[in-house]
C-alpha cells in the first residue's frame, strides 16, 4: 500500500481500476477516515448497504474484507491508492458487495480527500450507494479500456514469469536458487512478503528456507509427507494448497498457525515442485496484506512453480557433482605431510568461490612433498586446466605419476619431461602447468624446473621477499605434444631461516591486476608476515579468502632450519648431458655450495676445478651424460668424495700435454689436487673418482 491507512485492503498498485460513470444510486450511506488513526467511521446507511450490524463493524476497514470479494478489492484499492499518490482531489469507483445471503449487488463509492499544508493526505470523507444496474451505464467505450486493462495486466505477469525464470537461469547453487527467488521483483510483484521451501529426501520433507524471522514452527524442521501441514499435503497430491484468509489457516492447519499468528499472515499458496511427475519438494508464499487468489493469480504461481521446480532440481545436481568432485580431490591430495629433517613445512589447499558467492567450486590445482635419497626433498605445486571432476581426476593422476618419476631418481628437468609425456598420452584435452623443485637441506641447494607455471618467491632471513626467476617450458601435455620437452634446471641456494614459496596463480591474479602487480602485492604480505611457516600460511590463505576470487589456491611452504642432529654423511646427484653448459654451470654452483655446507670451504676450490675436470673428461670422450655424485665420508677422517660415471668401458689415461700446453693436463690436475683417486667399473660403464680430506672425525652441524 502506498500511503498508511490508505485502503481497506492493500494489493499491487498497477491493478486496474473500472472507470467512473454516471451514477443512478437507490440508497446512499457515508463514511470518514482517519488516514493517521486507520479507523473509518460509517453512519447506519452505510451500515445497511455492506450488509452488516452495527456490532459487526468495528471501524477497521479490514473487517469489510468479509463483504467485499478479493477482485473487487483489488480494484477499489488500486483507484484509492493512485489517487493518494498522485495528489488527486477525489476519487470514485464501482465495486461489488456479496451480501450476507452469498448474492452479490453492485455499488459505488466516492472519496474526496482531505490533505494538510505539505500536501500529505490525512482524511477520506466520502458516500457509498447501491447503483441501481452498473452494467447498463458502463459505455461501450469504458468496457473497451477496461478490456485493455486487463490485457495490459496480463502482460504483467506473464513479464513476471519470464523475468523470474531470467533469475533463476543464473543459479547454480540450491541457495542461489533461495536468494533469487527472494530478491527478483517478480514474487515482489506478486505481494509475497517471504517464502518458505523444503526438499523430498528420504520419504520426508527437509525445510531449507524458513519464512519470515520468528516464524519457526517447533518439529517442522524435518515433516513426513503424510503429516497434516500445507507443505506436505502439495507435495503428497501433486496440487497447489491456496489459503486466502487467517481464518481458514487457522481451521485448516491448526498447529503451524500457532507460530505465524503474530506475523500478519493474511493467505499463502503452497506449490509442489514437481519434476518428470515426481516431486522434489514444496514451496509456500506468505502475504500479509492480501486475501484470496483469482483464476489468474493462481495459473501465474502455478507456472512459477515449474519452473522453479527445474531451476532447484538442476542446483541439486550441480551440488552433488561438486560434492563428488570435491571428494575426489581430497583423497587425490596428500593425506598427511611428511616430517623432512631439516625443515618446517606448511601446505594449504582453498577451493574458488561459486560465483563469489554460496559454496565453493572444484579445481586441479595440487602440491605434494615427495621424500628422496639422500636426505633431499622434492615440492611440487601444479594446475589442472578447469573446474570439475575431469580436471580433479587428472591432478590426481599427476601426483601419482610426478612423485614416481621423481622417487626413481630422475633429474627434475626428467620428471618434468616424462609428466608431460604422461599427460599427452592420457587422452584428455586438459593442460597443468607445474612447478618442481628439489632441495638437498643439507647444502641449501634448490634445483628447480618449472612448466609454465608461476615463478617462486624466496623471504630471507632479514624478511626480505623476492620473486625468483626460474627459466621455464612449455605446461604439461603441450610441451609432449609440440615436441618442446626441454625443461631447463634453476639453482638457488636456502641459508638456514630462508623461506620457499610454492603457489598457484589464486593466490597472486586480482581483477584488474596483472601478473607483475599482483606478485609484489604477495611479496610485500610475505614480507611483513609471520616468521612462522604456518601462520604465514593461514595468514596468505585469510588474504585469499578475503579477496574472494574464481580461482582455487594451493600453497607450500618449506622454511630451512638447522639439522636436529648431524648427520653422519651426505649425497649430492646430478646428470649433466652433453652439449648443456646451463647444466654444468648449475652443477659447478651445486658442488661449491656442498663443500661449503659440509664445512670443506677451504678446499672448495679444489674440489670444484677436480669435479670440472673429470667432468670434461666425460663430456669430451664419451657421447653419454656425466652422472656426478658428491659425498660425504666420515670416519677416522671426514672426506669429500667426487664420483663421475659415464657409459664408456675406456679407462682413462694420464697423457703428456700436447704442443699447445692445453690438452693432456686432466689427470695429472686430478692426481696433484686430490688426496686420493680411482677408477671403477660400473656394468657396461666406469665411474672416476676422488677424495679430499676435509676434517678429523667430526661431522658438521
Amino acid at each position: 500500500m502506498a500511503d498508511r491507512g490508505a485502503s481497506p485492503l492493500s494489493l499491487p498498485d498497477d491493478w486496474p481500476a473500472h472507470p467512473d460513470p454516471i451514477l443512478v444510486l437507490n440508497r446512499m450511506g457515508s463514511f470518514d477516515w482517519d488516514l493517521d488513526s486507520g479507523l473509518m467511521q460509517m453512519d447506519a446507511q452505510a451500515h445497511e448497504i455492506f450488509d452488516l450490524r452495527p456490532d459487526e463493524y468495528d471501524d477497521h476497514p479490514e473487517t469489510l474484507a468479509k463483504r467485499v470479494p478479493p477482485g473487487e478489492a483489488r480494484r477499489l484499492d488500486a483507484v484509492v491508492s493512485q489517487a493518494l499518490k498522485d495528489g488527486s482531489e477525489n476519487y470514485g469507483a464501482y465495486f461489488r458487495i456479496r451480501r450476507r445471503d452469498g448474492t452479490l449487488r453492485w455499488a459505488h463509492t466516492q472519496g474526496y480527500i482531505r490533505r494538510d499544508d505539505t500536501g500529505r493526505p490525512r482524511r477520506i470523507i466520502g458516500i457509498i450507494g447501491i447503483v441501481r444496474d452498473a452494467t447498463e451505464e458502463l459505455s461501450d467505450t469504458e468496457a473497451r479500456r477496461a478490456e485493455a486493462e486487463q490485457e495490459d495486466a496480463r502482460r504483467r505477469q506473464t513479464n513476471i514469469v519470464q523475468l523470474t525464470t531470467a533469475a533463476l537461469a543464473h543459479a547454480r547453487t540450491v541457495r542461489e536458487v533461495i536468494d533469487a527467488l527472494k530478491d527478483t521483483h517478480g514474487l515482489t510483484h506478486l505481494g509475497a512478503t517471504s517464502l518458505v521451501m523444503g526438499l523430498v529426501e528420504a520419504g520426508r520433507i527437509r525445510l531449507i528456507a524458513e519464512g519470515p524471522d520468528g516464524s519457526f514452527v517447533e518439529g517442522t524442521r524435518i515433516t513426513g509427507i503424510d503429516e497434516p501441514y500445507p507443505m506436505s499435503e502439495a507435495v503428497r497430491t501433486l496440487g497447489p494448497r491456496f489459503i486466502e484468509s487467517p481464518e481458514e489457516f487457522a481451521e485448516r492447519y491448526p498447529k503451524l498457525w500457532q507460530g505465524l499468528a503474530g506475523l500478519n499472515i493474511t493467505s499463502a499458496a503452497y506449490l509442489p515442485l514437481i519434476v518428470q511427475g515426481r516431486p522434489i519438494g514444496a514451496m509456500g508464499l506468505l502475504y500479509s496484506d492480501r486475501r484470496g487468489f483469482s483464476a489468474e493469480e493462481r495459473n501465474i504461481l502455478v507456472a512459477l512453480g515449474s519452473s522453479i521446480a527445474q531451476s532447484l532440481q538442476r542446483a541439486m545436481f550441480y551440488e552433488q557433482e561438486m560434492d563428488l568432485a570435491q571428494s575426489l580431490q581430497q583423497a587425490m591430495l596428500p593425506r598427511t605431510i611428511p616430517s623432512v629433517p631439516g625443515a618446517d613445512l606448511a601446505v594449504r589447499y582453498r577451493a574458488a568461490s561459486v560465483g563469489g558467492s554460496f559454496g565453493r567450486d572444484i579445481g586441479g590445482d595440487w602440491y605434494d612433498l615427495i621424500p628422496l635419497p639422500g636426505g633431499k626433498v622434492g615440492a611440487v605445486i601444479g594446475d589442472v586446466q578447469g573446474h570439475d571432476t575431469h580436471a580433479a581426476a587428472v591432478m590426481g593422476q599427476l601426483r601419482i605419476v610426478l612423485r614416481a618419476y621423481a622417487a626413481e631418481g630422475h633429474t627434475p628437468s626428467t620428471v618434468m619431461a616424462r609428466a608431460s609425456v604422461f599427460l599427452d598420452e592420457l587422452d584428455t584435452d586438459r593442460s597443468a602447468t607445474c612447478l618442481y623443485a628439489e632441495a638437498d637441506l643439507s647444502t641449501g641447494v634448490v634445483q628447480m624446473v618449472r612448466a609454465g607455471h608461476i615463478d617462486p618467491l624466496v623471504r630471507r632471513t632479514d624478511g626480505s621477499c623476492h620473486r625468483v626467476a626460474v627459466p621455464g617450458g612449455l605446461p604439461l601435455g603441450l610441451s609432449a605434444e609440440f615436441g618442446g620437452l626441454d625443461y631447463p634446471v634453476g639453482t638457488i641456494e636456502l641459508d638456514v631461516g630462508d623461506t620457499l614459496l610454492l603457489c598457484t596463480d589464486g593466490l597472486v591474479e586480482e581483477p584488474g591486476a596483472d601478473l607483475d602487480d599482483g606478485m609484489r602485492t604477495l611479496c610485500d604480505l610475505i614480507t611483513v608476515g609471520p616468521d612462522d611457516v604456518r601462520e604465514l600460511a593461514d595468514r596468505l590463505i585469510d588474504v585469499a579468502d578475503e579477496r574472494g576470487g574464481e580461482d582455487d589456491v594451493a600453497l607450500l611452504l618449506l622454511r630451512r632450519r638447522p639439522l636436529d642432529s648431524p648427520r653422519s654423511g651426505g649425497r649430492i646427484k646430478q646428470h649433466v648431458p652433453p652439449g648443456d653448459p646451463r647444466a654444468l654451470s648449475e652443477t659447478r654452483r651445486m658442488i661449491r655450495a656442498a663443500a661449503s655446507a659440509w664445512g670443506a670451504q677451504d678446499r672448495a676450490d679444489e674440489i670444484e676445478l677436480v669435479a670440472d675436470e673429470m667432468i670434461t673428461n666425460v663430456l669430451m670422450h664419451t657421447e653419454g651424460t656425466a652422472v656426478v655424485t658428491l659425498r660425504l665420508l666420515t670416519g677416522t677422517d671426514r672426506r669429500v668424495r667426487v664420483e663421475v660415471e659415464d657409459s664408456s668401458s675406456a679407462l682413462p689415461r694420464r697423457r703428456e700435454a700436447g704442443e699447445s700446453g692445453v690438452s693432456g693436463r686432466g689427470l695429472l690436475l686430478v692426481e696433484m689436487l686430490a688426496d686420493a683417486w680411482g677408477v671403477e667399473a660400473r656394468g657396461g660403464g666406469k665411474c672416476v673418482w676422488s677424495e679430499f680430506v676435509v676434517g678429523k672425525g667430526t661431522d658438521p652441524a
